[in-house]
């Protein structure tokens, strides 16, 4: 088997790993769907995985030390807050913010 043979293989056991991931949580958990402990990391588990990433990325893509302590990262941050509370659309908001931070990286402020 010659390289991109087994760039081929690998490319196949990484989809099919990480399509097994995706589904085999809605095969376990589909008969358990009202269960109370379902229900209530169904309601609170996406805000605190957005919170844990906002914090994530807080702090270690902002540039704490420059002249504009912070702002890089808060800037982008606060449109994604201001664009989600006027919208409600998550990937508006989140493609946005990463627009704008993108940019600032590029343009080198």
């Amino acid at each position: 088997m010659g390289e991109s043979g087994y760039l081929a293989a690998f490319i196949a056991v990484a989809a099919i790993a990480t399509f097994a991931t995706r589904v085999i949580p809605f095969l376990f958990f589909e008969r358990h769907t009202e269960h109370p402990l379902v229900r209530h990391l169904g309601r609170y588990l996406p805000a605190a995985v957005m919170a844990l990433l906002a914090t994530v990325f807080l702090q270690r893509s902002a540039d704490w030390s420059g002249s504009w302590v912070g702002l890089d990262a808060l800037l982008p941050g606060a449109l994604v807050v201001i664009i989600h509370l006027w919208r409600r659309n998550a990937l508006l908001s989140i493609a946005a913010g990463t627009i704008s931070y993108m940019a600032i990286q590029q343009a080198g402020l």
